[in-house]
């Protein structure tokens, strides 16, 4: 088995692409109008408009509704991606860069759908050596 994706559901799909892409610097690929997906080298953050949900024949998720998930980028200067991107989170800053208890150092936002977004960087040598595997 192999963890591929994960799935934001959003009633703004363009709102939600233009923030991804101007935090991580990378290209959504839009495959239809309500569903894109950004792909980095370990996995997919996939995006969907509510539109999407008729596809699996119910009402099954509910968007700007989570309150368990944190996407997370491994990032390799959190402090830089911070001075970076100061003015695009705003007052949606949760945590400055904090080295955790695990050896991250963690920057801790969220995006316009008020979906947590966790930039870190392995400091420690054990968390370096974790994922540089």
């Amino acid at each position: 088995m192999n963890f591929v994706s994960i799935r934001i559901i959003t009633d703004d799909i363009r709102r939600l692409v233009r923030f991804y892409e101007q935090v991580t610097g990378i290209a959504v690929t839009m495959f239809t109008e309500d569903f894109g997906e950004l792909a980095t080298p370990a996995c997919t953050l996939a995006i969907g408009s509510t539109r999407t949900l008729a596809l699996f024949g119910s009402d099954i998720a509910r968007p700007a509704d989570n309150h368990t998930a944190i996407i997370e980028f491994r990032v390799d200067d959190v402090d830089a991606e911070y001075r970076r991107l100061a003015e695009v989170i705003g007052d949606a800053l949760v945590q400055a860069p904090t080295t955790m208890p695990w050896g991250n150092r963690s920057l801790l936002f969220r995006d316009p759908d008020g979906n947590l977004v966790n930039f870190f960087t392995p400091v420690t040598p054990e968390a370096i050596r974790k994922f540089d595997k």
